[in-house]
């Protein structure tokens, strides 16, 4: 991920007027815009942060200039192939926060997605660490592991992908007890909590990130009724950006606002008994059968076409390939 720019390599290139576009080095390629072209050539053996200077026609260079770098991994999960909706890095830096991710940790997560999230998880965990990915649709994980593999350069040995139901395919890849911390990232998460409850090692955490209120009542309800964790914490993030200019200092008029809740709650040990929650009167009183009319067990759910999936994954492979040839390069420059 550092030294001049070899072929392969993931790079964006940025104008005076901060537009981005991400393009992959091609020995002969080019970068076409409406303003002109930068040959790829220009670009490679050049190190990391160079300017180069567009072309026209015939050589003759216009005066459009980009400044080229590597992405950064917020970049990269912001411009990757996406078969299903990704974890915003705002939201994926809460989850490292909440969830206390460390080097060497053992992962659960589900589903996989595209795997932005994915790439996270494993940087934090290093290569020490393991990551357990579930994920029920073969399609997405095709377009994660292009995903993963095009950012890293390689499939990483720490991280494995299954294919299935997280309660029907944990306990048999997780043993119980073992497992730090579990994050779920799905439609239905209280489904799954009999199969996380036994993975989760006493203390480990659990969090949830769900993207409706129903969603966030159902699953906040159905922890506590397990009796076997902490009473869950929950949140959303937002990040409003500020435009500073000389004396020119205000927020900018776009923010990235709600994208998703997140609820936490920890493991406790065998036999150990929750704190019950002090009550105020009658506003809080609630049935199972409130709960059920509020938060609905039957869920929409928004499905991607087949032709879509099977189209961005050749995308996120094809961008993977790529960055494993560039990777195989500066290891046989190093040697």
């Amino acid at each position: 991920m550092s030294g001049p720019f070899l072929v392969g390599d993931r790079v964006q290139l940025t104008d005076a007027k901060g537009r981005m576009n991400t393009i992959t080095l091609v020995e002969g390629g080019e970068f076409h815009t409406h303003r002109g072209y930068v040959r790829h050539d220009q670009i490679i053996g050049r190190p990391d942060g160079s300017v180069v200077t567009g072309t026209v026609a015939a050589g003759v260079p216009s005066d459009v200039q980009y400044l080229a770098l590597r992405p950064l991994l917020t970049d990269f999960v912001m411009s990757m192939p996406r078969g299903a909706a990704i974890v915003y890095p705002k939201d994926a830096a809460r989850i490292l926060a909440s969830a206390d991710i460390f080097p060497g940790a053992r992962v659960v997560e589900a589903g996989v997605g595209s795997g932005a999230l994915s790439l996270w998880l494993l940087r934090a965990i290093g290569p020490t660490g393991r990551l357990f990915s579930f994920e029920r649709r073969e399609e997405f994980s095709a377009v994660a592991r292009g995903n993963v593999g095009a950012f890293l350069g390689e499939d990483p040995a720490n991280w494995t992908v299954t294919i299935g139901d997280l309660a029907d395919a944990l306990p048999g890849t997780v043993e119980d007890g073992t497992a730090d911390r579990v994050v779920l990232d799905m439609l239905a998460p209280w489904e799954c909590l009999p199969a996380v409850s036994a993975a989760l090692a006493p203390g480990g955490v659990l969090v949830c990130y769900v993207a409706t209120v129903t969603q966030l009542s159902r699953v906040a309800e159905a922890i506590r009724g397990t009796g076997l964790f902490t009473d869950p914490v929950s949140e959303e993030s937002m990040v409003r950006g500020w435009h500073v200019d000389g004396l020119a200092v205000r927020p900018d008029h776009r923010m990235v606002g709600h994208t998703g809740f997140l609820i936490t709650a920890r493991r406790l040990a065998p036999g150990a008994v929750p704190f019950e929650r002090a009550r105020r009167g009658s506003k809080t009183e609630f049935s199972d059968e409130d709960v059920e009319l509020w938060t609905p067990g039957a869920l929409g759910e928004r499905s991607t076409s087949a032709k879509r999936l099977r189209k961005t994954g050749r995308h996120a492979t094809a961008a993977a390939e790529a960055a494993q040839r560039a990777a195989q390069e500066r290891a046989a420059d190093a040697d």
